[in-house]
């Protein structure tokens, strides 16, 4: 199960696993991001490539205009997900769980 909604701060908030099976329902929100967002992880158990490459779609698009992802409250699984492929040098990651 996943889930992605945007609460009254403006942040993105997704829970569940981010898989190849959930990537239209992720671009759907993210690609309607216009300024620099923070996505609250904390509640998401698994991330494939599948959701990396949404996630990195979705910063080179921000990048274009000086924006950008902040990505926070990763759980230990999801961070390490970041570190084994490189991206926490592509994201701003912020305030591990």
């Amino acid at each position: 199960m996943f889930a992605i909604t945007v609460n009254e701060g403006g942040e993105v908030v997704m829970t569940g696993r981010l898989d190849a099976s959930q990537i239209e329902a992720a671009d759907a929100v993210l690609s309607r991001l216009t300024t620099t967002t923070r996505i609250d992880f904390h509640g998401l158990e698994y991330i494939s490539s599948a959701g990396l490459g949404v996630l990195l779609k979705t910063q080179k698009r921000l990048g274009e205009t000086g924006q950008g992802l902040i990505l926070t409250k990763m759980t230990k699984l999801v961070r390490d997900v970041f570190r084994y492929a490189r991206f926490e040098v592509v994201f701003r990651i912020e305030d591990d769980v």
